[in-house]
């Protein structure tokens, strides 16, 4: 049914838009004159609504009220579990009539484009950086305000991004076990003066030390590599004995680590277990998924020591690193 405009008697002078009640017009208005009258008391955002205040909370609390009711996973906000749907539903509508890539939205086919286009609106007024999306800039952003609004609810250490603090807060708790934990959390932490993780004993604080000073007191007898875990050896002497313990059942391929089996048997069942938070795109390893991150965020971390170019990726410095040295992909 079409409504009147006398039933929406509040009206915005600035760009038409009509309301049912004042109160509206008003939370409206907030959209040009820039008020933000609702902080939050933990990191100071400031918001022009208390729901999009409350929503923003649930970044410190951890709460994910929205649970998706095929493979469990939880989100803070509705539409994000909206979206997450379209993993499962495989519904993707928006076409690119460059490549042929499908989106389930229509503002990824927007953001899609910008690879062709190479459009990158986004400008950082501090380095002058520039990116395609919003939200990368708005991250980027924190690299120079210091700003980290995501916190570890088991040891308190601060990150600028949502992803990383989830990728910490799962090498976090993965420390312990679901009862240990309750009884850590009332005992004595052991963290490391270093990098801030945590441990369930001294012992285990010790052995991650060696990450740090690079102590690697297990040697192999064979070829002289030395490691900092004894199972990391054990590990290390099947290249030399070619044993493969773990076989595939579908295929038979076999594997030195049970970890690679796990990962293989992904190219069977087709299992994508790793799934963007920004984007929706999922991905077999986790690795894949930390790449398929800096897409968003901008990051490089691979630099090279002879011009410093960037790269995501660590192939792609290597096969840049041949413009150096004059090595050819191929030796005749």
């Amino acid at each position: 049914m079409q409504i009147n405009m006398s039933e929406r008697p509040h009206m915005c002078e600035l760009c038409g838009s009509s309301f049912l009640y004042a109160s509206y017009l008003n939370i409206h208005m907030r959209i040009h004159t820039g008020e933000k009258p609702y902080a939050c008391e933990v990191c100071g955002s400031s918001f022009s609504t208390t729901s999009s205040l409350n929503v923003h909370m649930r970044t410190h609390t951890g709460e994910k009220p929205f649970v998706c009711a095929v493979c469990g996973f939880a989100f803070s906000q509705s539409s994000q579990l909206t979206n997450h749907m379209q993993t499962h539903t495989g519904d993707k509508p928006y076409v690119c009539e460059v490549c042929g890539s499908a989106f389930a939205r229509k503002e990824y086919l927007t953001q899609h484009m910008r690879t062709h286009t190479g459009e990158k609106p986004y400008v950082c007024d501090v380095c002058g950086l520039k990116f395609p999306r919003r939200k990368d800039l708005t991250i980027h952003i924190r690299t120079h305000t210091g700003e980290k609004p995501y916190n570890c609810e088991l040891c308190g250490s601060a990150f600028s991004t949502k992803y990383q603090e989830r990728k910490h807060w799962i090498a976090c708790s993965a420390t312990f076990s679901e009862t240990s934990l309750k009884a850590h959390m009332q005992t004595d932490i052991y963290r490391c003066e270093v990098c801030s993780s945590v441990f369930p004993s001294l012992s285990r604080l010790n052995i991650h030390m060696r990450s740090h000073t690079g102590e690697k007191p297990h040697s192999c007898e064979v070829c002289g590599a030395a490691f900092a875990l004894k199972c990391h050896l054990k590990v290390h002497m099947r290249t030399h004995t070619g044993e493969k313990p773990f076989a595939c059942n579908e295929c038979g391929t076999a594997f030195t680590q049970k970890h690679h089996l796990k990962v293989h048997m992904r190219t069977h069942t087709g299992e994508k277990p790793f799934g963007c938070e920004v984007c929706g795109s999922s991905f077999s390893q986790k690795i894949q998924l930390e790449i398929h991150i800096r897409t968003h965020t901008g990051e490089k971390p691979h630099i090279c020591e002879v011009c410093h170019a960037a790269f995501a990726q660590k192939h792609h410095l290597q096969l840049h690193m041949r413009k150096h040295t004059g090595d050819t992909l191929y030796q005749l």
